[in-house]
């Protein structure tokens, strides 16, 4: 029998009064689910001290079909000057097809999608999709090494672009009957895409138009501010140069918020021209920029002052602030994600603006989700069936050939032993059923089991018709960016083991405490589900 609340333990008296509290009134909403800041390792925001962002792909969300159509114009013109027939510029390029995560075979020409194994599952030669049997030749009697130079990673979107123009231009230049280099024609793409970027073809008209290709998030201010009223510091480290990001952070700070003057004032710290990768591992020196000119910057650094270069070291110094003090948020999987967490122990946040239509494709889904539970369970039921019968017509095979009298007499008693430790009752005489009983229960179980096989065909078939509708509904060439089937894709096996947290945006952290402790889901293995 229960106890009554006065009867009960005072702190369990206490709990129900909590509990009683929280129940009397319409529960709120919560944060939607596109809004939310997910967590792959726990973190509390309490004992973070230091928080530097990234600009580009995460303070500043661009519009991805704008900035892919601008890179690719730019990349056509730049390959026919470099001798690419002028037939070029007439094909059409899908900024529809890449996503992040895919892998570049520059030795065959294909586009690949690999799960967390680096099995390939999916395959493109320009839009023309790989069969399983071009893919098992090529990919799956060796493992691959995509450090190797035949290799190419896309994990930025910056470098969506390239691979739109790549199979585009492997399909039309094969079409039209050209031998093509697949490994040239791929480094003449990126350096021509890395022209457009250095000479400012793409970088002026950006900001000469900044409203079209940049996504001004009224949320952001709000949200960096209520960060630093909670006592903590913030930083910008940023690739980009002086220039680009004056004109750019203007545009998304300035003027926001009557408390802060200038975007600089948002921050404590603002370095430019970082070179990430290379600022986790080198020791570039850092300069504090003086107009046009630079000088070696002296601590401590001043908050309004613009400073350049710099390293790791150098920067935690001058911060004052080390290891898991310090919360870097950016965008790029190798450059912000994964050095930072290689080379220092500074905790991370992936901005992926990708995950509000992932989590929305994932919402429609649900109802075939819940189809291919209840097909995975029918199929294991099925298969443990299958795995009795198979059993029983291998003994039933044995006991005919006892009863035929396929082994010698000497055999004999032991084969009485084994009949009635398997529970068949003796035939009159020799002690075992006759043949002809034997052989149709045999025959009785085979039946059986065709059948749980043409049942299994069938749950098979329809489990590949709800994958592709699956698939279908994230994108209509790679399925979902994170998931590749029912693992982890390469690139979802990334973010989940170099971003403690990840979320589509910055001020999605307005929602959130400045002291939230984000706690992981726990780990569950094969032999924990079902218990």
């Amino acid at each position: 029998m229960s106890a009554s609340p006065s009867e009960a333990p005072p702190h369990t008296q206490q709990l129900q009064l909590a509990l009683d509290d929280s129940t009397s009134g319409t529960r709120g909403p919560g944060i939607p689910r596109p809004a939310r800041v997910f967590c792959n390792r726990n973190l509390k925001l309490s004992g973070i001290s230091w928080i530097g962002f990234d600009m580009d792909y995460t303070l500043a969300i661009y519009d991805q079909p704008a900035m892919d159509d601008l890179s690719i114009r730019a990349t056509i013109e730049k390959l026919i000057k470099r001798g690419y027939p002028d037939f070029i510029k007439t094909v059409p390029v899908s900024t529809q097809f890449p996503v992040r995560g895919l892998l570049i075979d520059k030795r065959f020409g294909h586009v690949l999608k690999m799960d967390r194994y680096k099995h390939v599952h999916k395959g493109y030669h320009g839009f023309r999709e790989l069969t399983k049997e071009e893919l098992r030749a090529l990919y799956h009697s060796k493992k691959i090494r995509p450090a190797t130079p035949r290799y190419h990673w896309i994990d930025t979107l910056y470098a969506l672009s390239e691979v739109a123009t790549y199979a585009a231009l492997v399909d039309a230049m094969e079409k039209k009957g050209y031998a093509v280099d697949y490994a040239r024609l791929f480094t003449d793409i990126r350096e021509c895409i890395d022209e457009a970027h250095r000479d400012g073809t793409i970088l002026d008209e950006v900001m000469n138009n900044l409203p079209h290709f940049v996504h001004r998030d009224t949320n952001l201010a709000p949200a960096l501010h209520k960060l630093r009223s909670a006592g903590k510091k913030l930083f910008l480290l940023t690739n980009s140069r002086a220039a680009y990001t004056e004109k750019m952070m203007t545009y998304l700070l300035g003027g926001a918020m009557s408390e802060y003057p200038k975007w600089q004032n948002f921050f404590d710290v603002v370095i430019v021209a970082a070179t990430k990768p290379i600022f986790f591992t080198e020791r570039r020196p850092l300069l504090e920029r003086d107009g046009e000119t630079t000088k070696p910057a002296q601590p401590p650094l001043e908050r309004g002052k613009i400073y350049e270069g710099g390293n790791l070291q150098d920067v935690e110094r001058a911060l004052g602030a080390t290891g898991d003090e310090v919360l870097y948020v950016g965008d790029h999987i190798y450059g912000d994600i994964l050095r930072s967490k290689k080379d220092s122990a500074w905790r991370t946040v992936m901005i992926m603006q990708e995950l509000e239509t992932e989590i929305a494709a994932y919402e429609s889904c649900h109802d075939d989700f819940k189809t291919i539970e209840t097909l995975d369970d029918q199929r294991e039921h099925l298969e443990d069936d299958l795995r009795y019968y198979q059993a029983r017509i291998k003994e039933l095979t044995r006991q005919v050939e006892y009863a035929q009298g396929r082994r010698s007499s000497a055999d004999a008693s032991s084969r009485d032993l084994a009949a009635v430790a398997a529970g068949v009752a003796p035939a009159s005489g020799s002690g075992h059923g006759s043949s002809a009983e034997l052989e149709a229960d045999r025959m009785r179980f085979k039946r059986a089991v065709e059948r749980i096989r043409g049942k299994l065909r069938q749950i098979d078939a329809e489990l590949s018709a709800l994958e592709r509708r699956i698939d279908l509904r994230f994108h209509p060439y790679w399925g979902s960016l994170l998931k590749e089937g029912a693992e982890q894709s390469s690139f979802g096996k990334q973010v989940d083991e170099y971003a403690c947290l990840y979320t589509s945006r910055v001020s999605n952290f307005l929602a959130y405490s400045p002291q939230q402790t984000f706690r992981s889901p726990r780990d569950v293995m094969a032999h924990e589900i079902g218990m």
